[in-house]
């Protein structure tokens, strides 16, 4: 509800009513200035969450960044090496969020509490200094007054004078003081209506502009993630292909550890205990020992050396045979002797079991030699014409009716199915005699015989002679030297292997064609057939940490089958191993923090009056790459866009104030006035034409 203006006039007649409408000013004065300390107290405490919430932001950006991922192996894949880097790129994104944010909350002060806490204080406050000495001049005057009109008609006429002259003084102040305070408080009740929305605009401005950025690096940060994501799903691909073959190594590991030697090792190794003699009597010593079979050279390593003793180091003897020891001729179990050329005698050594002993007198050739081998080995097939056959009728079954199947070669057949079809056409006495379009054979039995039939070859398709070689291919930083060097072994292999690969990957790649419906990838392709098609002579973990990299070969198959497939390479041999890599790599990480920032324009004015003075520096564009310096936002934010249909063309940098730099304004409120009329006719007078366009 509106108040009734308070005129001039009726300072002098001070009636009631007047009083009465002034009391309502002073109310609503009163009700502003409690409005305004309630949103400093907000504003201040919004302040201060915003700044504890960017620095909390800023120290999990720091945490993020300090973590170094250690990975197994000697060489990480493309898709390892994006997420190794990920938490800094994570880091550095909300580095540059916050650091917009921060520079927003450092002017924040500026922009919303100063301005309130003025006006607060400047007008309302000098206000109520005026309602003070209005009232002070009235009570004094009417104070007066009622002496004044209590004298006595009989009081000389030079004394009624001068009392006279003294109420004429006082009632001279009182109106005085009367309209300064009327004038005083209309002022306020109409200033604030800018005084106090300015600043809050101006807030909220910065505020909305800072989210503005968040959501422009939003839109810089979906390409990222969408590869990043992408990366995520081939390293835990990989990582299922790879757990799976290491589930297998240790299940054998716990039905036969003696079976899963590493490559380059001693033939047996472990811990024995020898029978030492000694002038009081006999003592049995823990050694970790090592026999090379080739060499018969046993290496000894006491491990019962007692503190303060001189420490002993390996003992080298060269075995010259091996005896296991009667049970009736000594008291302990699992015995046998040896004799060697550096030491006189024998030697009593104790296994740990005896299926301990048998194996370390296998490797001994002892007299009494144990060839039992821990587990029966799995009939291997042969990659023969039986094979051939095999293959082609699974791959023309697959392309014929499943090629579509969502999940093909991801969903595994019944066990039994997949014996039972390979047991049928395997059959010695009628090999290849199997009807595929039985209703017995689903798609998924297909695909579970074929890649049992792969990877149960003697020898992987893509042979163990040529697995170090592949490998490293794919670990190579340089994507042309993977291409051109998995091109050169492919046309090393033997022709019937090359013969049957090329098969395979034809088959493979018509099976991707169709990815939208089966949503089988080449990447996805080559997680399955990359333990299938190749395989490491040797079971060892090393050797599992490589499948991440055959897949990779397979998947250089696929994308490039054409190339590789349509001839052997110019040189008959593989390209060389480039030297250790000094420069960047040829396959840059993905990235987000490295990329080329938005222009954006970026107001430096500090106040209305510099701005007034200063028109040059009024609107300046970021170039890209350069970090914000933190400025003050202008009091008064650009207006806001026109709701009409029209279309609104690029405006102009304007020229703020170019024809009244020189005018001296008559007061502060002046000066704003006429800024914001100049900025807004220079802002209308730009619309409806393109920059450079001339009139």
């Amino acid at each position: 509800m509106g108040h009734p203006p308070l005129e001039f006039s009726d300072c002098y007649l001070d009636s009631p009513d007047f009083r009465e409408r002034l009391k309502c000013y002073e109310q609503e004065l009163e009700r502003t200035n409690k409005f305004i300390k309630d949103v400093i107290k907000d504003g201040n405490a919004l302040i201060s969450a915003m700044r504890n919430y960017s620095s909390a932001v800023q120290k999990f950006s720091q945490t993020l960044q300090s973590f170094q991922f250690d990975f197994i192996g000697d060489t990480l894949t493309d898709d390892e090496i994006n997420i190794a880097e990920s938490f800094k790129e994570f880091a550095e994104l909300l580095n540059e969020v916050e650091n917009e944010r921060m520079m927003m909350v450092h002017n924040a002060s500026d922009l919303l509490i100063k301005p309130l806490e003025n006006f607060r204080k400047e007008q309302i406050g000098f206000t109520k200094e005026r309602k003070k000495k209005f009232e002070k001049d009235g009570e004094r005057f009417y104070s007066l007054l009622d002496r004044h009109l209590h004298l006595s008609s009989k009081k000389k006429e030079s004394q009624l004078q001068e009392a006279d002259l003294q109420v004429d003084k006082e009632r001279h102040n009182f109106f005085e003081s009367s309209l300064d305070y009327v004038y005083q408080i209309q002022e306020v009740q109409e200033s604030k209506k800018f005084n106090i929305v300015e600043p809050v605009l101006a807030f909220l401005h910065s505020l909305f502009i800072s989210n503005s950025l968040t959501v422009e690096l939003t839109q810089d940060f979906l390409p990222y993630k969408q590869q990043l994501q992408l990366s995520l799903q081939n390293t835990r691909n990989h990582f299922s292909s790879t757990r799976e073959e290491m589930e297998e190594l240790k299940k054998r590991m716990k039905e036969a550890p003696q079976t899963c030697k590493l490559p380059g090792q001693p033939t047996i190794e472990g811990y024995l205990y020898t029978q030492e003699k000694w002038a009081l009597g006999i003592s049995w010593v823990k050694y970790y020992c090592q026999y090379e079979k080739e060499t018969k050279t046993l290496t000894m390593t006491p491990m019962d050396q007692k503190p303060g003793a001189k420490q002993q180091g390996p003992l080298d003897l060269t075995l010259k045979y091996c005896v296991r020891r009667k049970t009736e001729s000594i008291d302990k179990r699992f015995c046998f002797d040896i004799e060697t050329n550096e030491r006189p005698g024998t030697i009593t050594l104790q296994a740990l079991s005896e299926a301990n002993r048998r194996l370390w007198m296998e490797a001994m050739d002892g007299k009494e030699p144990i060839y039992h081998s821990p587990i029966t080995k799995q009939e291997e097939m042969e990659l023969n014409e039986v094979g051939f056959k095999f293959v082609r009728k699974c791959i023309n079954i697959i392309e014929t009716k499943g090629i579509k199947t969502e999940g093909l070669y991801r969903t595994v057949g019944s066990n039994i199915q997949v014996q039972k079809l390979l047991n049928a056409f395997f059959d010695p006495k009628c090999p290849g005699d199997v009807d595929f379009h039985n209703s017995d054979w689903d798609i998924k039995t297909i695909t579970s015989s074929l890649k049992f039939y792969l990877r149960n070859l003697s020898e992987p398709v893509m042979t163990y002679r040529l697995h170090k070689e592949l490998v490293s291919a794919a670990k190579s930083d340089n994507l042309d030297y993977r291409l051109g060097a998995i091109h050169s072994l492919v046309y090393k292999l033997p022709e019937k292997n090359r013969e049957m690969l090329e098969l395979l990957i034809r088959h493979l790649v018509n099976v991707c064609e169709h990815s939208k419906e089966n949503l089988m990838t080449p990447s996805n392709m080559g997680v399955i057939f990359g333990p299938t098609l190749m395989r490491a002579q040797e079971d060892t973990v090393a050797a599992m940490m490589n499948i991440k990299f055959q897949n990779i070969v397979v998947e250089i198959l696929i994308e490039h089958f054409v190339k590789i497939y349509s001839g052997p390479p110019e040189e008959s041999t593989a390209p060389p191993v480039p030297p250790p890599r000094v420069t960047a790599r040829r396959h840059k990480p993905i990235t987000i923090s490295k990329r080329l920032l938005r222009e954006r324009t970026i107001v430096y004015t500090s106040s209305l009056d510099e701005s007034e003075g200063d028109s040059d520096n009024f609107s300046k564009v970021r170039p890209p790459g350069e970090k914000p310096t933190i400025i003050r936002p202008p009091v008064r934010p650009p207006d806001p866009p026109c709701r009409a249909t029209t279309t609104q063309k690029p405006e102009p940098k304007p020229d703020v104030m170019a024809g009244n730099a020189g005018e001296i304004p008559s007061s502060v409120v002046a000066s704003r006035t006429r800024f914001f009329e100049t900025a807004s006719r220079k802002t209308g007078s730009s619309q409806g034409r393109l920059p450079g366009d001339e009139s």
